[in-house]
């Protein structure tokens, strides 16, 4: 900054403070002065309220619901249970016993043969 401006924005600057002083009349002191302070700050965080609770609630019914679901999947079932693994599933269907199968793969193509 130059010093020859400085003092220009100085006055400037005070009569921007006075100006706001002006607009801004600071309100009586009383005896209610913080209570009602503290109900208007109140009356506008009503929703702010509201709504942290209602996500709480959310936040509550889904671990509720994972807990439910684990709970489930982890105790044994009594009835209607698989006892084989899917590998073992597919290893008992695979027959190969199976006169379709042994015909395809053991045809043999000679030369003279045509598809």
């Amino acid at each position: 900054m130059f010093p020859e401006n400085l003092g220009k924005q100085e006055e400037r600057l005070n009569a921007l403070f006075r100006a706001y002083g002006e607009a801004c009349v600071a309100p009586e002191p009383s005896a209610n002065f913080i209570p009602q302070l503290w109900q208007r700050i109140e009356s506008r965080q009503t929703f702010s309220f509201f709504f942290g609770r209602v996500a709480r609630g959310f936040v509550t019914a889904a671990v509720a619901a994972t807990l439910a679901m684990a709970f489930y999947l982890t105790v044994p079932r009594a009835s209607g249970t698989y006892t084989s693994t899917y590998v073992e599933v597919l290893a008992a269907s695979h027959n190969t016993d199976n006169p379709d199968l042994m015909e395809t793969a053991g045809y043999d193509l000679t030369a003279g043969d045509e598809i």
